[in-house]
């Protein structure tokens, strides 16, 4: 497909800024993508489309604070760091994004905190804007994490035009979070409250996680027209054989498995296997999702609604269909739904 196809008129107006006081309390558009059926509810009742042994999987990964403000030295220009992974703790050495790049070359420092108290020498260029940070702390590594996501902020989506807030440190956060390592959350799940999941409970619907480490490859912009050049960055997943068992023995018996977010969803097509079933899968993939891929390993998506032209939306509409998932969109800017990480919910079922 092309990537112009993924285009659309997205009013401002219906991007999400902020959450709404309960993670719940969100609208939820039902996309039947077998007829094309579209419905209107709340998203409390996604309970109604399930059944007891039904299998919710979750994306289990933690945000954390990438985000942080250096002053170069000597001119003290302000610099903004966005922190991508940890490449040695032996070395602190990170993969960061710099703003603006081209006042940062190799052996520049940067200097950060109100008293520069933590130090960070440029080592090498990794692309336009990349840089790797060598940062020169003496103490413990776990002294030096800490120290250094104090000093950072909660890195908000590209699209939501402020700087973070105090309640975003928990609410751009799933509730099950545990794995840190992200710095895109898995927005399908801050949608799901205590309350909601003690009624999945309840209600005997299993629940389960697996781990993908979101990074800003989902966001980055895709440059080329034909869809099968582009390359997705990696990240790293982990599908454990618990996981892989329970999921095949569901699928098997007739129960549904409904991944929460399209993270889930491309971790496990990285896991396929024979017949549908998945395998364990301890690693890193660049799986890019796009119709007329063959979903084969889930049978519901919770999502939320996605940018123009982004990969998430391309891998919504591998599961629901190109037609049906860009009619719903359609429907869902006339019916004023809210977009984004912070917005409304999107169901996708038979």
């Amino acid at each position: 497909m092309k990537l112009s196809e993924f285009n659309f008129n997205l009013p401002e107006e219906l991007i999400a800024s902020h959450p709404l006081d309960n993670r719940d309390d969100a609208r939820m558009l039902v996309l039947h993508r077998k007829s094309g059926e579209i419905e209107h509810l709340t998203f409390k009742e996604i309970l109604n489309f399930f059944n007891a042994e039904d299998l919710f999987i979750f994306n289990d990964t933690r945000v954390f604070p990438a985000k942080l403000y250096g002053n170069k030295e000597k001119t003290g220009a302000r610099i903004e760091v966005f922190l991508l992974r940890e490449l040695n703790s032996d070395f602190k050495l990170w993969d960061v994004l710099v703003e603006p790049a081209r006042k940062i070359r190799i052996g520049n420092k940067l200097y950060f905190g109100l008293d520069d108290s933590m130090v960070a020498e440029v080592i090498d260029n990794t692309t336009s804007r990349g840089r790797t940070l060598r940062f020169l702390y003496d103490g413990p590594h776990d002294e030096f994490k800490e120290r250094l996501f104090a000093l950072g902020s909660t890195p908000l989506p590209y699209y939501i035009h402020r700087e973070a807030e105090e309640d975003d440190v928990d609410r751009y956060q799933t509730i099950f979070a545990r794995n840190e390592g992200a710095v895109v959350a898995p927005a399908a799940g801050l949608n799901f409250s205590r309350e909601l999941m003690r009624r999945l409970e309840i209600k005997d619907i299993e629940t389960d996680f697996l781990t993908m480490h979101i990074g800003l490859g989902s966001y980055r912009d895709i440059d080329v027209e034909d869809l099968t050049k582009h390359r997705m960055d990696s990240e790293q997943m982990l599908v454990s054989e618990e996981l892989a068992e329970r999921v095949n023995h569901k699928r098997d018996n007739g129960n549904k498995v409904c991944a929460i977010g399209t993270s889930v969803l491309r971790a496990m097509e990285s896991a396929v296997g024979m017949n549908g079933h998945i395998k364990p899968y301890n690693g890193w993939t660049n799986k890019f999702l796009f119709p007329p891929y063959p979903v084969t390993t889930i049978d519901a998506l919770v999502t939320t609604f996605h940018m123009p032209l982004s990969t998430m939306l391309m891998a919504t509409a591998s599961f629901g269909g190109y037609e049906n998932v860009m009619a719903s969109y359609k429907t869902a800017i006339d019916e004023k739904y809210r977009f984004g990480a912070y917005g409304d919910v999107m169901l996708i079922v038979d």
